[in-house]
């Protein structure tokens, strides 16, 4: 009997897509989507304030410091706050490929502990695309690109219009953000910027 294959695994007829034109260039930070971001909004004021980096090919690289705020046991991360970062810097490989895309499923391998204090580098990269599937795959390491893997994990997005975003949201949020865009020379009515 053949293995079944995890829902995160790319099936046979999957490709590898070509970074788009207009993707980020390598070593350009990407911006955030939504400064109140958890994750890698600069404005949310106990987030993780990732920088999230274009690498090459359909890959980037993120950091961030675990910060008291960010405890789940006396000194150590919360698990689902790791698996938050990873779910960030995964989504954010959408970049290169220009289409917007929500998490339709997160796998997150914890392979030590992550105590206060310390920076979790990510390295993400995507591993295939079929019709509107995305399939990802990350490795965590502490303090560093070359430092011991903590996590692994694997993602797979679903591409969506912008409008899932405004059909969707909060309506409140929705409304004060595509202001906030109008006001400051953001595009006029989009939650979501595909091009920051």
């Amino acid at each position: 009997m053949a293995a079944k294959r995890l829902p995160t695994e790319p099936p046979d007829d999957a490709v590898v897509p070509q970074r788009h034109s207009n993707a980020p260039v390598v070593g350009e930070e990407i911006a955030s989507h939504y400064p109140r971001c958890f994750s890698c909004g600069k404005e949310h004021p106990t987030g993780l304030h990732m920088q999230i980096i274009a690498e090459e090919g359909l890959a980037v690289s993120a950091e961030f410091e675990v910060t008291e705020h960010h405890q789940g046991a006396p000194g150590l991360a919360h698990g689902g706050l790791l698996a938050a970062a990873f779910d960030e810097a995964l989504g954010a490989l959408n970049w290169l490929l220009q289409a917007p895309a929500v998490t339709a499923r997160l796998e997150t391998d914890f392979k030590s502990p992550v105590p206060v204090g310390r920076i979790v580098h990510i390295d993400a990269q995507i591993v295939a695309v079929a019709g509107r599937k995305v399939y990802t795959h990350a490795i965590g390491r502490l303090d560093g690109p070359q430092g011991p893997v903590v996590l692994t994990s694997s993602a797979l997005f679903i591409q969506v219009p912008l409008s899932h975003f405004h059909e969707n949201g909060r309506r409140e949020d929705v409304e004060r953000i595509a202001k906030e865009r109008e006001t400051t020379g953001g595009l006029p009515g989009n939650l979501i910027e595909v091009n920051p």
